[in-house]
């Protein structure tokens, strides 16, 4: 690669580690690369932290005169983790430094009012997240996290935030299958109320993408204090945590603020509900029938009900 382009590029990679990262990936795989994949590589590597984050690997393969397919396969090639995985590490720097009203300003901005590209966009950004998190399930602690939940008495939902999302889905949809759990996303010392009815015999599923609380790590010491399991479910604390859970997942969150935050949580707890449903398909499809039922009941008008 041209020395020109690397002093250009210089700046840029004292300021975001993931850009250093892929540029120096670039140079040492060059050989190894195809005619395409070379190309490919320089229009990447002379890209910025903005331009890779918010583009879709269809916007970067047009731009680039070259495949969407080619951009994610240089990337793999690169051992960059593909798409989803370079953006999550350029987001690791990019969003720390950047306020969030610039960033939404920016999303904004390379969206425009081209209602086509917007749908566009947040499908494209929705598809790599849930191909990027589907990549990285561990299927042993998958399998370990189902059979918690399955021997559970009952499951403590914990989330705050946008997390919530994924935290009442778990606890509603449990519920639905005939298994007692609730959720809560009590801070401070409400939280401490809702400790208090934990017990030994339950699970904590913790929904934390990025961010440890001081209240999340409270939720956990009570656990380990009365016996109770955990599951965590998070992007950014996989490592940290692997020593304080029972189960850590791995679930992405958005790199560009496109998709919502719960989106991959969400349906790796979706997979999680399905296999516990699974295990006892008789209670699940019983207490399905009874939800109908009631809801059946509460269609009905009042002088039909006085009738029977």
């Amino acid at each position: 690669m041209a020395d020109t382009r690397e002093s250009r590029a210089g700046h840029e990679e004292n300021g975001n580690p993931a850009l250093a990262r892929l540029r120096s990936a670039v140079r040492d795989n060059w050989e190894t690369l195809t005619p395409a994949e070379r190309n490919a590589a320089q229009h990447l590597a002379r890209a910025s932290a903005e331009q890779l984050l918010f583009a879709s690997a269809q916007d970067l393969g047009t731009a680039m005169g070259t495949s969407s397919a080619t951009i994610v396969r240089t990337l793999q090639r690169l051992g960059l983790g593909g798409l989803s995985g370079l953006k999550r590490d350029i987001a690791a720097d990019f969003n720390a430094d950047v306020a969030p009203e610039d960033r939404l300003r920016q999303r904004i901005a390379r969206v425009g009012q081209d209602l086509d590209g917007v749908v566009a966009r947040v499908y494209d950004e929705a598809a790599e997240r849930l191909e990027h998190g589907r990549a990285g399930v561990d299927h042993d602690r998958f399998r370990s996290a189902v059979e918690l939940l399955a021997r559970a008495e009952e499951v403590f939902a914990y989330a705050v935030g946008a997390s919530e999302l994924a935290g009442r889905h778990v606890a509603l949809r449990l519920n639905r299958m005939g298994r007692r759990a609730r959720f809560v996303g009590a801070t401070g010392f409400t939280l401490a109320d809702e400790l208090l009815h934990l017990r030994g015999g339950d699970v904590v599923v913790l929904c934390v993408p990025g961010r440890m609380l001081r209240d999340m790590e409270v939720v956990l010491e009570r656990a380990r204090l009365v016996g109770a399991h955990t599951i965590v479910v998070t992007d950014e604390l996989v490592e940290r945590l692997a020593d304080d859970a029972d189960v850590v997942l791995y679930a992405p969150h958005t790199p560009a603020g496109i998709t919502a935050e719960s989106l991959a949580a969400i349906v790796l707890c979706d997979a999680l509900l399905l296999a516990v449903a699974s295990l006892d398909e008789g209670r699940s499809i019983e207490h399905s029938h009874q939800l109908t039922v009631l809801r059946g009941q509460l269609l009905q008008p009042k002088e039909s009900r006085q009738r029977r």
